[in-house]
Formats: C-alpha cells, structure tokens, sequence
C-alpha cells in the first residue's frame, strides 16, 4: 500500500480560475496552462443552450471527484478496475427563497477484472464517497446507485 506522509497530507493548495464577461450572460473561463471554456447561465436562467454552465460544473466535480478517489484507492489495493463509467444528476430546487442544489445522484458503473473483487470494489466505492473532498466541501446530499460488474 502507497504510504502518504503526514507533512503532504496537511499541505495546502491554491486553485486559480479566470473568467471574463463576453456578453449575453455568457463568459470565458480559463486556468493557466489549460484549455479556456465558454459558459454560460443555463436556458432555464436566459443563458444559452450547448454550452457548459456552473450547475453542470457542480455535478460533474462530484462525479469526477468520486471517481478519481476511488480510482487512486483501486490503485493503492491492487484491484483491477477494467472500467469506470458514470452518470451524475443534480437536482436544482428553489427552498427556502432561494435556488440550491438538495441532492446530488452518482450513479457508477464499474467493471472488475475479476468475480472475486466485485465486493472489494464495492467497499472501495464507499470509502471514496465517503472521502471525496468535493462531497466533503457542499452541503448537498450525495447519494450513490452503483452497480459493480466483472468483465468476463
């Protein structure tokens, strides 16, 4: 098992994002060294239609971030992960006189190698619910569907 030190456990990291006002509710969003996005206010706010919003973002962090601990943790305990696929809903509410997001629905569908890992997999998937730091940050229940398969 990969060993993290205690010094890098506790370390703190900066994310920077840039975004400028293009118009029409629409905007350019950008990080240094990686590819600028267009975004926009959803149609259902006066925003555009195809293009990605901040609602999208937040369920996608979610998603992805789940996705990544449990991959990190497969590393870690040697499972053999053939394939990882997701499906994520958001479900956007008006309480309490205001807009948030109550709930956040992750719906993984993941392939093992082997029959014998299909548990493994499944304890896995629930440590990295419950340890994903995106999870961790929002006040949305996050609730998992998954389903565990092997390849055969």
């Amino acid at each position: 098992m990969e060993q993290i030190s205690t010094q890098a456990r506790h370390r703190t990291f900066i994310y920077t994002t840039n975004l400028g006002d293009i118009g029409q509710r629409a905007g350019i969003l950008s990080s240094p060294g990686k590819q600028e996005i267009r975004v926009s206010s959803p149609p259902e706010f006066k925003g555009e239609d195809g293009v990605w919003t901040p609602e999208h973002f937040f369920v996608a962090a979610v998603d992805s971030c789940t996705m990544m601990t449990f991959l990190a943790l497969a590393r870690r305990q040697g499972l053999m992960v053939t394939k990882y696929t997701s499906q994520a809903t958001g479900v956007l509410e008006f309480l309490e006189g205001k807009y948030s997001f109550s709930k956040v629905i992750l719906e993984p569908h993941i392939f093992v190698e082997h029959i014998v890992d299909i548990r493994k997999a499944k304890d896995l998937l629930n440590e990295a619910h419950r340890t994903c730091l995106i999870a961790n940050s929002i006040r949305s229940e996050v609730t998992m569907e998954p389903v565990v398969q092997w390849t055969p």
